[in-house]
């Protein structure tokens, strides 16, 4: 079985993508959401678990609230205050933030680098 992790944009989406597999499905909310495009978001999710990873900003923390009450067991993963959103997060953090959800099972490590082995 795979999940869903919702994102803000297609900027988060590529940034998530990139150390994910290709079995999680990824969304946007692309912005605000309006309610057809809630409805049409909790249609594609279906019944995949949800997890909500939207910016630690105003806007982000909106959209979360809206998230929230559309997906209400979803799981919540958080960027850090400072980073600029999810596409602006360490590829390090964002790992952390994975696992610290109990993703890890979906997450593709990136290769070591051979300089410093």
């Amino acid at each position: 079985m795979s999940i869903a992790i919702i994102v803000e944009g297609k900027n988060d989406k590529s940034r998530i993508k990139h150390i994910v597999d290709e079995t999680v499905s990824i969304h946007c909310t692309f912005g605000t959401p309006s309610s057809t495009t809630l409805e049409a978001l909790r249609k594609k999710v279906g019944r995949l678990p949800v997890y909500i990873f939207t910016d630690n900003d105003a806007s982000g923390k909106k959209i979360r609230s809206m998230l929230r009450d559309l997906f209400p067991d979803a799981e919540h993963i958080y960027t850090r205050k400072g980073y600029a959103g999810v596409e602006g997060t360490p590829e390090e953090y964002l790992i952390q933030q994975l696992e610290k959800a109990g993703l890890d099972a979906y997450i593709q490590y990136p290769a070591p680098n051979p300089a410093y082995e």
